[in-house]
């Protein structure tokens, strides 16, 4: 059951990763630092945007409007950071 554990801790782990990369890469891309029009860079930008959309789109419902400031990654990586913390200090000990 440790192994399950840790494989979850892992995952979560890399989608928070996935989730900074995303937001890197948004910005990249709404500053022109980098071209859509560029097929791998398109790839990636959709991956992480199939990603780590339905995720945050639940978010994103319920925040109110800042402008242009979207700080929906930040809410979902404080989340993930306390389940990891749950399951770290809570669950995993009293797993045999």
């Amino acid at each position: 059951m440790r192994a399950v554990l840790d494989i979850i801790l892992i995952v979560l782990d890399l989608y928070v990763w996935l989730l900074i990369a995303s937001a890197i890469l948004s910005w990249l891309i709404a500053f022109n630092v980098v071209n859509t029009r560029n097929q791998f860079v398109a790839s990636v930008a959709e991956f992480l945007y199939r990603i780590t959309e339905p995720v945050l789109a639940p978010i994103r419902s319920f925040m109110p409007n800042f402008g242009g400031l979207d700080i929906s990654p930040i809410i979902l990586i404080l989340i993930i950071m306390f389940i990891q913390r749950v399951i770290s200090y809570y669950i995993y000990p009293s797993v045999f």
